[in-house]
């Protein structure tokens, strides 16, 4: 997390991860090239990097660096988006907190082992808390940009349907905590990709703290179509994550003007 509190904005990266600590590792029933291959298709690959580049660029132009928090491990290790308390949807397919099987459906741990929410999803939650907490406390308000990205194809796990829209960015949004000119800003800040909102995912990242009880704490997804920064087969980045990371610069810089 980065120790400076003079941006309202927040970056959450979330699945960028794909440390497997050797730990968790043990518990994981694949083989190796198997788990190459399930964190091939389940991690947001380079969303960490994206991150990095647009506050790098929005520091450039002279705007105060947003706060970056991300997640320590992989998703296949814990996912720190996910509900525990028994209202995760995700839990259908065996994708809550701790997940249980692969994307397509195979057993993944031997068995689940809850003391890895101690270990690296409450810390999380902590942080994010934490990076809230401050913003409003200097500011009065924070922004949370929560950063993803999604295979080209649909997955077998995906609860959205198969001919759900895939476009090249999916705007995320949440009655309670997107406002209509955080709404806008995107908008603009991603005017040059397609766009979707809520399709093929739906939502976005609000600390239960305070969720739907501090209209002071806005947040929007960004799902980046993963053709649109990286080679999905040998998973490396390609030229064009430039162009995301640009938009995603431009859309903090709006959000520091967009609720002032």
């Amino acid at each position: 997390m980065s120790d400076s509190v003079s941006s309202p904005i927040i970056l959450h990266v979330p699945h960028a991860s794909r440390l497997i600590p050797a730990h968790a590792r043990t518990g994981i029933v694949l083989t190796d090239p198997d788990l190459e291959h399930e964190l091939d298709c389940m991690t947001d690959s380079f969303t960490d990097v994206i991150a990095q580049r647009a506050v790098h660029t929005v520091v450039a132009s002279g705007t105060s660096a947003p706060a970056v928090v991300q997640a320590p491990v992989s998703r296949l290790v814990v996912d720190v988006e996910r509900f525990t308390d028994g209202s995760e949807p995700m839990e259908e397919v065996g994708m809550g907190a701790i997940y249980t099987k692969t994307h397509d459906r195979r057993r993944l741990p031997e068995h689940v082992d809850n003391e890895l929410l101690g270990r690296y999803f409450r810390p999380h939650a902590r942080d994010i808390e934490c990076a809230v907490g401050e913003a409003l406390a200097e500011h009065h308000r924070v922004v949370i940009i929560d950063v993803h990205s999604y295979p080209t194809r649909h997955l077998p796990y995906e609860l959205a349907a198969q001919d759900a829209p895939r476009p090249s960015i999916c705007l995320g949004t949440d009655t309670a905590h997107t406002p209509p000119w955080l709404v806008s800003a995107a908008h603009e800040a991603f005017g040059a990709f397609e766009l979707a909102f809520d399709s093929p995912s739906a939502g976005t990242y609000v600390p239960l703290r305070f969720y739907g009880t501090d209209a002071r704490v806005s947040s929007i997804m960004i799902e980046v179509r993963r053709d649109q920064h990286m080679d999905e087969r040998t998973i490396s980045p390609h030229g064009r994550l430039a162009r995301v990371a640009d938009a995603l610069a431009d859309l903090v810089s709006l959000a520091h003007q967009g609720g002032a």
